[in-house]
C-alpha cells in the first residue's frame, strides 16, 4: 500500500521533514546563545574613563565613583596627613610602592599618586585580602584604631589597615598595597577633573 509505514518514499519524506524542522529550531535556540557574546552597550560603558569633578572636593573629604565596576576612592589629602606619610614608613609593608602591578609607575612613591599633585590619592577601594571595600577613616588615634592610627582605611571584615596612601601595614591579613588605577588630569570648564583610566595622551 501507498501509505504503508513500510514503504521507502515515505520513510525518507518524513525523514526529511523532521530534519528541516529540527534544523529551524536549532537555529531559532542559537540566536540568543550566540548574542550572548556581543558585548552590551553597559558592558562597553563599563571600561570606560570616568571623569571627577575635584573642584568642590574639600582638604579631607573623599568622593567614591564607579569605574569598571569597582568603587575607586579619590581623596584630598590635608597638609598633615602628607607630613605623616614618612613617619609610617617603618609601619607599613610595602613603603616604596615596589610591587610594581599595584599601581602605574608614575604612583611609585610614598605619595602613591603623580609628584606635581600629591596632595590628591586615587585607588580602588578594594581590600588586597579577600575584596571587601575597606572604610574610610581620616580620624587620628581613634579608640577603635589605636593611638599609633594616622588616618588611612580599614577594613572591618578581617582588620586590614592601609595608610592614607593606602598602603598596607605589617601584620594583617591584606598582603599588598590597594591598587592605584591609571588616571590623568584633564582640562574643563566646569573645573578641575581627574580621569580615573585616561591615558597619557589625555592629559592636561
Amino acid at each position: 500500500m501507498a501509505d504503508s509505514p513500510s514503504n521507502p518514499a515515505r520513510r525518507r519524506f518524513l525523514t526529511g521533514a523532521a530534519t528541516a524542522v529540527g534544523a529551524v529550531g536549532v537555529g531559532f535556540a542559537a540566536v540568543p546563545f550566540l548574542s550572548s557574546f556581543q558585548p552590551s552597550a553597559k558592558a562597553e560603558a563599563a571600561g570606560a574613563p570616568v571623569d571627577v569633578n575635584i573642584a568642590k572636593l574639600s582638604p579631607g573629604q573623599m568622593t567614591t565613583v564607579s569605574w569598571r565596576g569597582k568603587p575607586v576612592y579619590v581623596v584630598h589629602r590635608t597638609d598633615r596627613m602628607l607630613e605623616f606619610l614618612p613617619e609610617l614608613n617603618d609601619e607599613v609593608q610595602d613603603p616604596d610602592s615596589r610591587v610594581v602591578d599595584q599601581q602605574p609607575p608614575f604612583a611609585a612613591n610614598i605619595y602613591r599618586a603623580r609628584e606635581e599633585s600629591k596632595r590628591y590619592l586615587v585607588v580602588v577601594g578594594i581590600c588586597t585580602h579577600l575584596g571587601c571595600a575597606p572604610t574610610y577613616r581620616p580620624e587620628v588615634a581613634p579608640d577603635d584604631l589605636g593611638d599609633d592610627w594616622k588616618g588611612g582605611f580599614f577594613c572591618p571584615c578581617h582588620g586590614s589597615k592601609f595608610d592614607i596612601s593606602g598602603r598596607v601595614y605589617k601584620g594583617v591579613p591584606a598582603p599588598t598595597n590597594l591598587e592605584v588605577p591609571p588616571y590623568v588630569y584633564v582640562s574643563s570648564d566646569i573645573g578641575d577633573i581627574i580621569r580615573v583610566g585616561g591615558t597619557e595622551e589625555e592629559a592636561a
